[in-house]
This record gives C-alpha cells, structure tokens and sequence, in this order.
C-alpha cells in the first residue's frame, strides 16, 4: 500500500513536471530567439510539446524519455531554432537516465544522445564551429554529474541503512542467543540435580524420587515456557505466547521453589518496597539471581544460597551468596556465566561484581540505575 502510493505520487510529480516544462518551453521560446535575433518558427512548438510531455514518464522509460528528447531537440536546432526551454527537458532526460540507470549504461545513453545532439552543429543553419559545440556538451556534462551524484548519494544511505538494520539484527541474535543460554542451562542444571536424586531415591524410596520426577516434569515445563517466550522475538510473524509472564525479580518465588526441588535451599531478602521496574532492568537482574544461583547448583556442591534484593529510589541492587566451596572460575575467568552477567549488567549502566565471599562461599553482586517511574 505505502509503496503503490509512493509510486503515484512520483508520477504526479513528473506530470507536475512536465506540465511546467511544457508552460516554460511555449512561453519561453519566442523570448530566447528575440534575444539571440532568431525567429521561432511554427514549427519549434509541437517540437518542444513532444519534449515536454515525453518527460512525463521519465522515471518509468529513462531511455525512452531520453531518446525521445534527444529526437525533437535535434531536430528543433538543426532546424535552426533558436537555443531555449527546449533544452530543459532534455537536462532533465539526461539526468534521469543518470540517476536511476547504472552509471556505465547512462554513461553510453548519454554519450550517443551528446553525438546525436552535436549533429546540428554540422547540418543544420548555423556555421559549424566550435561555439556550437559548448552549449551542446554543457546540456549532457551537467545534468549527467548532477544524476550520478544524487545516485551515489542515494545508494550510500541505502548501504548506511542496510549496514544498520544488520547491525541490529546482529545485536538481536546475541541478546536471544544469553537469554537462550540463561534458560537452557538453568533448566537442565536443575533438572540434572532432580534426576540424579530420582535416581538415588528410586530403589530405597520410591515415593520421594516420584516426588523428584514431579519436579523434573514442572521444571522442564517452565523452562520451556520461558524459552517459547523469549524465542518469540524471532518469530515476528506469530502473536506473542501469553501463557508465560516475561521473566523479572517477580519470579523470584518461582525459582526458589524450583531450585528447592533440586536440593539447593534459597532464602529470599528485601529491602525496601517491590515496584514495577524498567522490562530491560527487571530482565537483567532476574538473569543475574537465575545464573549465579545454576553456578552454585553446578559449583558449590552441598549448599545453601541467600538473594538479597534492594529497592532504592534511583538503582536496584542484588546479591546472591552461598555456603559452598566457591565457583569453579574466578571473576574475570573464561565461564560464559559471570562473562554474560558482567555484559548484562554493564550495558544498562549497571556495576557487577563476583568473588569469593569474606564469610566463604561465593558472592555475586549487581547494582542497576533505575529512573524514577512516574
């Protein structure tokens, strides 16, 4: 729709064009031969209405407007007709072939129009001689540079465009690839657990590992809600799958429970009062508690872990500390987990930091600017 309507606009604009071509070249004809002591003849105007109307379509056959152009105004100075409005429609001939035709079959185009133009030098009225030659060549050097320029200029903020959205795109994929990665490797750590309990219990104490397969059923399943959500921004062509929240600190209770059930007791600490918080921030800091408690469940071996979430009128912080031996890398190590987190947090403004605790154990820490919601 956008597009059918562009495209009527601009051959409105070539009518408006042509129509003023057309006004100028009757108008302006006799004035031009006055001054330069030539009469235009009758014959002049159905030469230069041709001219003028034919750049109506220019746009839609730039070829053919050319060579229709180049025709009559050849004709209209080998008949001795004074030089006038004429030529303007066949400015605007050779620059649209310019602009909107590659740059070496506008170069030919043009070049045969020039040759063909020049033969009125040769036989028409006038002397042969140089000077017939100069206003010739300027008509075709002009419009064709004008043309050429606007049509570089054209593809480069095509490139530029082009070049951005890629840019984004790129910067998208990444985005979905840590959140993929967040997900994915929570759930199966949680799952890992469960099973491995399951096992454990399934000879000796049947009901409590049917308790632990419950677990993995509900944790697979929420691990794959959250991914059928964050995967939807790859599939922009399907509406949105409301069946699981977007995950923020108001999940939290969730994956306490979530992690209870693969043996990793988690208490909960807030300070100040919950509110609705920026989507970006409430996502980061949610990844934040999510993958340092997988890394103690991976890591820490038997252990407990302790979140504490501050509310402050400009930021929100996290804190996530356990009783285990420690990560398995430091800080600034290779493991994507603390280098996702770091990046998460760093990219809103945030401060993170990881380290062994003072009290043992393992501490993560992030503090996000938050604006005021009002």
């Amino acid at each position: 729709m956008d597009r059918e309507r562009g495209d009527r606009g601009r051959r409105l604009l070539d009518g408006l064009v042509a129509l003023a071509l057309l006004v100028i070249g009757l108008a302006g004809t006799a004035p031009a031969g006055h001054n330069q002591g030539i009469e235009a003849g009758p014959g002049a105007y159905p030469l230069v209405v041709v001219a003028a109307l034919a750049v109506a379509v220019r746009r839609i056959w730039p070829l053919a407007t050319l060579a229709v152009v180049t025709a009559a105004s050849t004709a209209y100075l080998a008949l001795g007709y004074p030089y006038g409005p004429i030529l303007l429609s066949f400015f605007v001939a050779v620059y649209t072939v310019a602009a909107y035709r590659p740059i070496r079959l506008a170069a030919v185009a043009n070049g045969v129009a020039l040759l063909v133009l020049l033969t009125h030098v040769f036989v028409g009225v006038r002397p042969p001689g140089v000077v017939g030659l100069m206003p010739a060549a300027a008509w075709i050097v002009v419009p064709f540079a004008v043309g050429v320029t606007v049509r570089l200029g054209r593809e480069n903020a095509a490139r530029s465009r082009t070049d951005e959205a890629r840019r984004l795109a790129d910067a998208e994929r990444l985005r979905v690839a840590r959140e993929v990665h967040d997900v994915v490797g929570h759930g199966l750590a949680a799952i890992h657990l469960q099973a491995e309990i399951a096992l454990h219990l399934l000879a000796r104490k049947p009901e409590q590992a049917e308790a632990a397969l419950t677990a993995i059923s509900r944790t697979s399943k929420e691990a794959l809600d959250e991914l059928r959500v964050t995967l939807t921004v790859v599939r922009r062509d399907e509406a949105a799958d409301e069946r699981a929240p977007t995950p923020g600190l108001a999940q939290l209770p969730q994956l306490r429970e979530r992690l209870a059930g693969a043996g990793l007791p988690v208490t909960v600490e807030v300070d100040g009062a919950p509110r609705p918080l920026p989507v970006a921030v409430d996502l980061a800091a949610y990844r934040v508690v999510q993958e340092a408690l997988t890394n103690v469940l991976r890591h820490a071996g038997p252990a407990t872990a302790t979140v504490r979430i501050r509310y402050a009128p400009t930021e929100v912080a996290v804190e996530v500390t356990d009783t285990g031996r420690g990560a398995a890398t430091p800080a600034n190590g290779p493991g994507y987990g603390l280098a996702g987190m770091r990046e998460r947090v760093t990219a809103l403004g945030g401060v993170f930091a990881a380290g062994p605790a003072s009290a043992g154990g393992f501490r993560v820490s992030a503090t996000l600017p938050v604006e005021e919601v009002t």
